[in-house]
C-alpha cells in the first residue's frame, strides 16, 4: 500500500537514530566555535555551545521517542479500564461519576496542563511522560467509551452476563476485543499527540535540561544561529516531523488493511 510504504520510509531513519544513535555516538570531542558550518570533524557543523551537531542528533531522539511511547501506554492503561467500566456499569449515576471529571480536564488544553503542573514539580523525563500520559487520558477515555457503549449493548454481552461471567472477561475478553480497531486507531492518535506535546514541552524547556541532547531542545536553542548554521535546527525538526507523519501513515494503513480484511471475511 502506498501509505504504508511512505510511512515506513519516513519512520525508519528517526527510529534508527533514536534507538541506535546513542550506541554509535562515541565520546564527545573537543568543542569548537559556536554555529560553524560543516567541515572537518564536524560534518554537520557545531551548535550553540560548539558541540558537534551530528553527535547531538544521534543522542537526541531516544528521549523524545521513549517519553512519547511511555506516555501513550500510560494513557491507555488508565483510559481503557475507566472507559470500559463506565460503559458496562449499567448505572447512569456511576457512569456520570466516572466520566464527568474528565470533562473538566478536557476543558484545559493539554499543553497548558503540562506547563502548569511542571512549573510546580519541575519534572524530569519520567515526570514529563506521566504528565503527558495523564493529559491524554480524557480524550482517550471519551473515544474508547463511545465505542464501548455500542459494543456493550450487543446480545453476546448480555448472554455472558446471564452466564455469570466475570466483569474482566466481559470487558477485556469481549468488549475490548470488539473495539480493537478503535483502540488501535486511538493509540496512533495518542502517540502522535504525545510526540508533539513532548517535543513542544522540551522546546519550552519543560522536563529536560536547557542544554540536553534532545531534538526539540536542539531546535529551540539553536534558533539564534539559524542563518549561520541551519543544520542544527533543520535536521532535528525534520526528524520529529518525519517520525510523527510516518507514525500517522502507518496507523492509517494498518486500519485500512484491517477494515479491508474484515469486509472480505464477511463477504
Amino acid at each position: 500500500m502506498r501509505r504504508y510504504g511512505l510511512g515506513l520510509v519516513l519512520i525508519v531513519l528517526p527510529l534508527l537514530l533514536a534507538l541506535l544513535g546513542p550506541l554509535v555516538a562515541g565520546e564527545p570531542g573537543p568543542r569548537g566555535v559556536s554555529f560553524t558550518a560543516g567541515g572537518a570533524g564536524h560534518w554537520l557543523g557545531t551548535d550553540f555551545t560548539g558541540r558537534d551537531v551530528w553527535r547531538q542528533v544521534l543522542l537526541g531522539g531516544r528521549s523524545v521517542v521513549l517519553v512519547a511511547v511511555t506516555a501513550t501506554v500510560l494513557a491507555h492503561l488508565i483510559a481503557v479500564p475507566l472507559a470500559l467500566a463506565a460503559a458496562l456499569t449499567g448505572r447512569a449515576w456511576l457512569e456520570e461519576l466516572l466520566l464527568r471529571p474528565l470533562d473538566v480536564l478536557i476543558a484545559v488544553p493539554a499543553l497548558l496542563l503540562v506547563l502548569l503542573v511542571a512549573t510546580a514539580l519541575e519534572p524530569g523525563p519520567v515526570g514529563l511522560a506521566v504528565l503527558v500520559g495523564v493529559a491524554a487520558v480524557p480524550d482517550a477515555a471519551r473515544v474508547v467509551h463511545a465505542a464501548a457503549v455500542a459494543a456493550a449493548s450487543r446480545p453476546v454481552v448480555e448472554a455472558l452476563r446471564l452466564h455469570g461471567e466475570s466483569w474482566a472477561r466481559i470487558a477485556f475478553g469481549q468488549v475490548a476485543r470488539t473495539i480493537r480497531r478503535t483502540l488501535a486507531a486511538d493509540a496512533g492518535t495518542r502517540l502522535i499527540g504525545a510526540l508533539y506535546l513532548v517535543a513542544t514541552a522540551a522546546f519550552l524547556g519543560v522536563g529536560v535540561q536547557p542544554d540536553a541532547a534532545d531534538w526539540a531542545v536542539m531546535v529551540d536553542r539553536n534558533r539564534p544561529g539559524l542563518f549561520l548554521q541551519p543544520w542544527a535546527v533543520v535536521v532535528p525538526a525534520l526528524l520529529v516531523a518525519a517520525l510523527s507523519t510516518g507514525t500517522n501513515l502507518l496507523f492509517d494503513a494498518a486500519q485500512y488493511r484491517s477494515a479491508t480484511t474484515g469486509r472480505k471475511a464477511a463477504a
